[in-house]
């Protein structure tokens, strides 16, 4: 707010048209510093903007309540916690082959956001010791993300490993030379962390599955790196399977080399995780710009309303708040309630759960409030 009665956004930003897929991309995610809060400007003075101002302001809302997260929940910390672990016990010499990891969970658990927030940590801690560049010369690239499609080779692979260095070569090449090359780049940058998403998209069992299972083998035996798998139902594709048959002993070994790491949703049946579950919707109260909010505004007023409608689930939680603020700013209302959130569309999964959800917290309740017989 400046004395003529306007609104500036200060340093707010906006991450437009990155993909993660490209160092560049990558490289703008893990540096950018922290986004800017909108200041809450009181009713009065909002209501007194100009029109461009407080189009402005709401367009600075609009864009930071679709930015809240990532929240440092429980689960995440957890996650943290056991990924700087592995990846900081990886220090093997050349000759020794680097533990994988495979965050291995449900949709809309926020895998993805926590394993990119740890990457972004990864990489800053990196850069700021070793510097921005390698002794070579090279730019330094801690972390380079692949993500998979359902059609995804050893060919594939190594092109899209290639094509977030942007080498000139990710055109035109065999699989074997492809592969030097994003060798020769992870070695060149200083790559220590391999991200690949979406690992649920190719089929273990088929001949593809055991064939990019084998080259997984060979990037950890030769590559300096550590891998990080991120995907859906992981154990049951096949990624940890035994067996007598050769393909299952192939990605036996993979599973033998790699731990299997989860997210777990939110629950009420506990009093931990009850306070967990409050602790995150206090946490969110705090995050929002609408001049209605107050304390307790989720936290108390929509404690279970919250919890039915996303399943305990932060994904779907994170999507309706977020359509819900918008909806607010939008409408004028300013505040969040069942009354307008009722009326906000979130993701099929959660909506088709929310009566079984709710009779379970009935049952949960029932349980909890049931007094034991007093002896006389």
């Amino acid at each position: 707010m400046n004395n003529e009665g306007t609104w500036t956004p200060g340093d707010a930003h906006r991450l437009d048209a990155l993909t993660l897929s490209r160092k560049e991309g990558w490289a703008a995610f893990a540096e950018a510093g922290p986004r800017s809060q909108p200041e809450l400007l009181p009713r009065g003075q909002y209501v007194a903007l100009g029109e461009s101002a407080r189009a402005e302001y709401d367009r600075a809302r609009r864009i930071w309540h679709a930015n809240l997260g990532p929240l440092r929940t429980p689960q995440l910390a957890d996650l943290h916690e056991d990924l700087w672990d592995i990846v900081d016990s990886n220090q093997h010499d050349g000759d020794k082959a680097k533990g994988a990891v495979a965050v291995d969970a449900f949709p809309g658990l926020g895998k993805t956001t926590a394993v990119l927030a740890f990457a972004r940590d990864f990489h800053r801690r990196e850069i700021a010791e070793g510097g921005a560049f390698t002794a070579g010369g090279h730019e330094r690239l801690p972390v380079c993300r692949v993500g998979l499609t359902g059609n995804t080779g050893m060919k594939d692979f190594n092109r899209a490993m290639l094509e977030f260095f942007g080498h000139p070569g990710r055109t035109i090449g065999t699989t074997a030379q492809f592969a030097q090359r994003a060798l020769d780049c992870v070695l060149s940058c200083d790559v220590k962390l391999l991200v690949v998403d979406d690992l649920h998209f190719l089929r273990w069992r088929a001949t593809g599955g055991v064939e990019v299972s084998n080259h997984f083998k060979y990037v950890a035996n030769e590559f300096p790196v550590t891998l990080l798998f991120v995907g859906v139902g992981l154990a049951k594709r096949g990624l940890f399977a035994e067996g007598e048959s050769y393909d299952n002993a192939v990605l036996a070994q993979t599973g033998r080399r790699t731990t299997r790491l989860d997210m777990g949703s939110f629950e009420l049946a506990t009093d931990q995780g009850r306070s967990q579950w409050r602790q995150l919707l206090l946490g969110l109260e705090k995050r929002l710009v609408l001049h209605g909010t107050h304390r307790g505004m989720l936290a108390d007023d929509l404690f279970d309303y919250l919890f039915i409608r996303s399943s305990g689930h932060i994904g779907s939680l994170m999507t309706l708040i977020n359509r819900g603020c918008q909806r607010a700013v939008r409408t004028g209302t300013e505040r969040l309630d069942e009354d307008l959130l009722s009326r906000v569309k979130i993701d099929q999964a959660a909506h088709l759960a929310q009566d079984d959800v709710r009779n379970l917290l009935k049952g949960q309740r029932s349980r909890r409030t049931r007094q034991p017989a007093v002896r006389r």
